[in-house]
């Protein structure tokens, strides 16, 4: 099952009065697990950054100039997402914004059902507990130090990590089974996540592999590590 965890930052709170989306980020996950492919845009919104909106995002008219606009963009977003699920936070807010700018280039918009809203997870799950991204990235003690600033791409990463410690722990296959929130993939689903463009950095010290490598010495010459 292919899944798009996906933010929008946009210039205000409302489509209809003339606010515009100005930066996309989003990050696949295949059954519950990521695969390392993202999309990230910045979108020159047409308009001006109205003030509060650069304090929150820090993203200014002049840095945005140049950008290309929503309607140079939107066939390979919607390429990217596919028929994927979309994964975000406060669905209807980002939703309400997609679609708008889809119906403006007259192309297809996504259907509702096809979002996962992790708000409404968290508040069901946590009912009375704050239920903010910040919020749950303290409870399920993922670090968010890096979000001085709202921004798409990072934010849905971090959201990725989120959603996969409410549906269970990051398990595949285990939390929401049967709710209806989270479909399962079916035998027909022959998709496939392509491999990861760079590989993951180790996070092993200097002194950890040195340790280990001391370790193994010390079993003699009939440990396992030296036969294989």
């Amino acid at each position: 099952m292919r899944e798009i965890v996906l933010d929008t930052e946009t210039t205000g709170f409302d489509p209809e009065t003339g606010d515009r989306i100005v930066e996309i980020g989003a990050v696949e996950l295949y059954n519950h697990v990521p695969t390392g492919q993202t999309y990230h845009q910045y979108i020159n919104p047409e308009r001006d950054m109205p003030q509060d909106a650069f304090e929150v995002h820090g993203l200014s008219t002049e840095f945005l100039a140049d950008k290309p606009k929503f309607a140079e963009i939107a066939q390979a977003f919607l390429e990217f997402v596919g028929d994927a699920k979309l994964v975000i936070h406060n669905a209807a807010f980002d939703m309400k914004f997609l679609n708008a700018e889809l119906r403006w280039v007259g192309l297809p918009q996504i259907p509702w059902e096809r979002a996962i809203d992790t708000l409404a997870i968290a508040r069901q799950k946590f009912p009375g507990s704050p239920a903010s991204l910040d919020a749950l990235c303290r409870r399920f003690g993922i670090d968010n130090s890096a979000r001085t600033l709202h921004g798409a791409l990072l934010d849905s990463e971090i959201l990725a990590e989120v959603y996969l410690e409410l549906i269970g722990g990051r398990q595949p296959d285990f939390g929401l089974a049967g709710t209806g929130t989270v479909t399962r993939s079916d035998a027909s689903d022959t998709w496939r996540p392509k491999p990861r463009p760079a590989p993951l950095a180790s996070r092993l010290t200097e002194e950890e592999k040195a340790a280990h490598a001391a370790f193994v010495e010390s079993l003699g010459d009939d440990a396992l590590w030296k036969r294989i």
